[in-house]
Formats: structure tokens, sequence, C-alpha cells
């Protein structure tokens, strides 16, 4: 292809059309004030969208625009250009075409950076426009750090010999930044927050270590290294969190903060002892992203309308329920995320504060001081608050204060472990809350649970397993419906797994009056009978089967949501 004609930006955008000269004079001063490029002031302004100027730099240079998002990535071809030169020249390798190497640009007209890029590939060059955003996602997903890890790893485990040293001080020594434990951790969390883990487990096994990510819910194996550099790890991490290295015996718990990429991630950690050595588990929390907004959950659109008037209440009880893991925190901060105002005081008391939210105040429980969820509740309801949040309803004293409280004028969200909104009631009642109180306080009941999203860039049709069938025929999913199927074919974007990202299932149980009687009844298959015939249509499980027929998951994720239900 031939070098590539200088354009400028500004004036190609007005010609077609989708800025305005007021907007592009308004962009150029605030450009030359702040050294920013056009292109992102204009973003950053809302008078263009990175894909619009990327089609029209396309239409233009009469190349293609291709869209990441979609775009089933050639590792092999990827990583002929180093990772920094990628980020540096805003470009990637894409494909092999007509005896030439496809290259993804995010500003084509750039002479010096695809002058570099030739010198660099020692190819024949056709370029594609490629937005920013994307471009970087890919690099990030792309350049895993697996290689770089095994490397240090064994670097560590050459470096220890058969000695036996006192980590302790050597982590703490001088340089110690430049130490191959610290590269080591230092990988490990860039791969991990790379490839979106939620949590890191560091699992010393008799012969090997192993590390492992959790991504979207599913356990995956990022690389087993000698066992005998697991004390170095585990007591490097001991200390970041300010835990006792000497205590071996017993689990510790803790946190701490560091920075990947430049943007913070609170990380929390539990380390238990096991027969080979400790355990150490870590929850990464990114500060940066923070929590999602209610209309990102994937509620459907009635019961988010619902919800959110629900929680612009000034009293009640919102219990959110669901088994460890099926993202009930999230939805709460989300909901606190709406209707933190000015005027609304809002109180949360968490074990642990899982994310800081500016204008809340935010108690963290300590039991070894007696800091308890009863403790902190009493005193919180003397803050005069509008709002409480309780991270969990963990016994029966902490839930009558609650309630007490949803009763006198206060808006009152927690969390509880049930399987199903029909069966939290009951719940409550044998954690030993006089029925009375339950019926007349719960306003809400929201269940939930997070199924693994199909992967766009590699999702294709499938035709159903024999096993499958079955189970859909059981479930009297319409056959009509099975067409629309889809799975992930499994590629770079989604780390061959078929899936990349989750989204959640809701079922939302309203106490009306019908059913507020039936509660305060003495026969408790009475109220059962009533909240069955109320969710009828709108079960946790047939939501999923909604989003198993829009082709938004997979009939095996919705099979293990049912299991779930039922055991």
């Amino acid at each position: 292809m031939a070098r590539p004609e200088k354009i400028r930006l500004g004036d190609l955008l007005v010609t077609q059309k989708l800025i305005s000269n007021d907007q592009l004079n308004f962009a150029l001063d605030q450009q030359k004030r702040t050294g920013r490029k056009l292109g992102r002031v204009l973003v950053d302004n809302a008078f263009v969208t990175e894909e619009q100027i990327s089609e029209a730099l396309a239409r233009q240079l009469s190349i293609p625009y291709i869209n990441l998002k979609f775009y089933n990535i050639n590792l092999d071809i990827v990583r002929r250009m180093p990772e920094n030169q990628a980020r540096r020249f805003r470009a990637i390798a894409l494909e092999e075409r007509n005896g030439a190497l496809l290259v993804g640009m995010t500003d084509p007209t750039d002479l010096a950076s695809f002058d570099e890029i030739s010198r660099l590939l020692k190819r024949d060059i056709d370029l594609a426009v490629v937005t920013e955003g994307q471009l970087l996602e890919v690099i990030d997903r792309v350049y895993r750090r697996t290689e770089e890890i095994t490397g240090l790893a064994k670097e560590l485990s050459e470096d220890l010999g058969d000695t036996v040293i006192d980590f302790g001080l050597v982590t703490e020594a001088p340089g110690s930044e430049d130490a191959p434990v610290v590269k080591l951790l230092q990988s490990v969390f860039d791969d991990a927050v790379q490839v979106r883990a939620s949590d890191i487990h560091i699992e010393p096994q008799e012969a090997s270590l192993k590390i492992r990510f959790r991504i979207d819910g599913a356990l995956h194996l990022q690389t087993e290294a000698d066992h005998k550099i697991a004390t170095a790890l585990v007591l490097r991490l001991k200390l970041m969190a300010g835990l006792d290295i000497s205590e071996k015996r017993l689990p510790q718990d803790g946190r701490f903060n560091i920075r990947v990429k430049n943007q913070p991630v609170d990380v929390r950690i539990s380390s238990m002892p096991t027969q080979h050595g400790e355990s150490v588990v870590m929850r990464l929390l990114a500060q940066s992203g923070g929590f999602l907004a209610l209309d990102k959950l994937g509620m459907p659109s009635a019961m988010l309308k619902r919800f959110r008037e629900i929680i612009r209440s000034s009293s009640g009880m919102v219990l959110v329920t669901g088994p460890t893991g099926s993202g009930k925190t999230s939805t709460l901060y989300a909901a606190l995320g709406e209707i933190n105002t000015v005027d609304q005081k809002i109180i949360t008391v968490e074990d642990p504060v899982e994310y800081r939210l500016p204008g809340i105040n935010q108690v963290q429980v300590n039991e070894k001081i007696d800091l308890s969820f009863s403790r902190v509740l009493r005193a919180a309801l003397r803050q005069d608050p509008d709002v409480i949040l309780v991270g969990e309803m963990r016994d029966s004293e902490t839930a009558q204060i609650g309630l007490r409280a949803a009763m006198t004028g206060h808006l009152v969200m927690s969390t509880l472990h049930t399987r199903d909104t029909a069966g939290t009631l009951f719940r409550l009642v044998d954690m030993g809350v006089p029925k009375y109180m339950v019926a007349s306080s719960v306003q809400v009941v929201l269940a939930q649970r997070l199924i693994r999203r199909v992967c766009e860039s590699c999702a294709e049709k499938y035709v159903p397993t024999p096993q499958e069938s079955e189970w859909l025929e059981h479930a009297g999913v319409d056959r009509q419906h099975w067409a629309s199927f889809r799975r992930g074919r499994g590629c770079s974007s989604c780390n061959g797994t078929g899936y990349r990202g989750r989204t959640g299932v809701y079922e939302m149980l309203e106490m009306n009056q019908t059913l507020v009687d039936a509660a305060s009844h003495h026969d408790a298959t009475h109220f059962m009978k009533a909240a069955r015939e109320y969710m009828k249509g709108h079960t946790l499980l047939e939501q999923a089967v909604l989003r198993l027929v829009e082709g938004a998951t997979t009939v095996s994720e919705v099979m293990s949501l049912s299991e779930q239900k039922e055991d």
C-alpha cells in the first residue's frame, strides 16, 4: 500500500457533517489549552463518537474500518508487533492479506508511525482503521503475562536454591522492588487485571504451586511453578497486607492497595493453612471502575422501573438474596448509587467494606473488638439516617433491629443467603424474627444469579446435545425457539472459553396485601402457595430461559442455574 496522505481531521469531520464549525473551533481552542489530541477533545465533549471518527477516516482514505469487538484475533499475527510498539503507535497487526500484512491503526494518517511500523514488521502493509478504546482493550487482552510469569517463577526458584531464607527480611530490604518475588507478583496482578479476573488463587500442592484466576465465575489455571516459591509469595503478600508473618497455623484476613496500569486496585486477602503450606485467595476490586449502574445489571425493564420506585421509598426493607458470588453486593451498591443525593443520609454497615462510596458513611464491622453488625446498627440508628445498608442479615438480633428500623421510617437494604424469593421470609422466621415483623417490614425481595454471556466475537448457532434437548423438553422450552440458541466457539477475546462477561438473572417478589396476609398466617404453606402463584412466569429459571432464547447465554449455563435452584 502507498504511504497514506495527511488529513486535517477537523476539516474532514465538518465536510462529512459530523460536527459543526462552532464545535470544531471550540475543540481547537481546548486542544491548544490542554495539549490533548483533537479527536480525544471531540469525543470527550460528546460532539462525535470514536466509531464516527474512525468510519469518517476510513471513507476518506478508502480503507476498511474494523470493529475489533467482533473481530476474531489471530494471536500469532498480533504478537509480531511487540506490546510497547503496539501501544506507542496505537496499532495492531491483524491478518495476512494478498501478500501483505493488514494493520489496524487508530490514526492511519500518522506518517511517522506508518514508517516505523513498516520498518519494524519488514513487510508490505495494508491499513485499516480501528477505534482507540477497542484497540487498547485488545492489547490488554492479547499480550498476556503467562510466559513472563513462568519465567519469573523459574528465576525465583533458582534464586532460592535449597537454602532456607527469612523472606520477611529479604522483602523489606532496600531495592526489594527488583527482587524476583516482587516482579513475579506484579506480573500476576497485571495479568489478572488484564483478563478481568475477580480472584487470584495461590495454592501449594505436594509437588508444585498452582496459580489460578477466577474469570466470569469459573477458575482457570494461570501457571504451575516450583513448590518451594510458595513460602516467598505468601510471606510477601502477608507483609503487604500487614498480617502476622510468623503465624502459619491460623487463617488470617487483610487487605492492601496496589496500582495496576496506573489504576488503583483494592485487594482483599485470605490465608489458610493447608497440608502443603498456606493457601492464599485474593479478591480484586478495581476502585476506578466502581460499580455498575442499575440499568447495566440485566434486569427486565418493567422490574427495573418498579425496583427504582421502591428504593426511593422512605421506609421498608429491601432484601437481595442468592448464593455467594451471585452479585448481591453489586446490586445494592448500584441502588445506593441511584439514591445517593445531598438530601439523603446513608450509612452502610459492612464486613468488609468492598467499595468506597463518596458521600456515604461506611462502617467496617470488627468482631475482634466487639464491633458487631447489631452494635453498629444500633449506633447507626442514632445518627439520624434516611437509608441504612446492612451487608448481611447474619443473626436474629441484627435482623430484628433492621426490621424495626424499616418499620419506623428508614429504608433498610440487606442481603440473605436463600435460593429464591419465596423462601426468604421463612429464613427470617427461622432466625427467630416474629412473623408480624417480617410481614409488615419487608417491602420487596430480589433473588438473583449470574450467568455467563456468550462471547460476541466467536458466537455461532448450534444444535443442543441429546442431554440438553431432554432438559429443554422437561423445562417446557418451545422447540421453535431452539433455532436461536448460540454458543461461543472460543477465541482470543474470551481466552478460548466461549464466554465473555456475565449478566444478572432476577426474580422480584413485592409484598402486596395478599402476600402480607399470607405471611402472617400460622400455616407456612399458605404463603408459599400465594408467592408461587405471584411469581408464575417471572421466576429465575424463566428469566434465564428468556436470555437463552435471546442468544445471550447457553443451555448449559441455564441448566447449571436450574441445578443451583434445586439443591
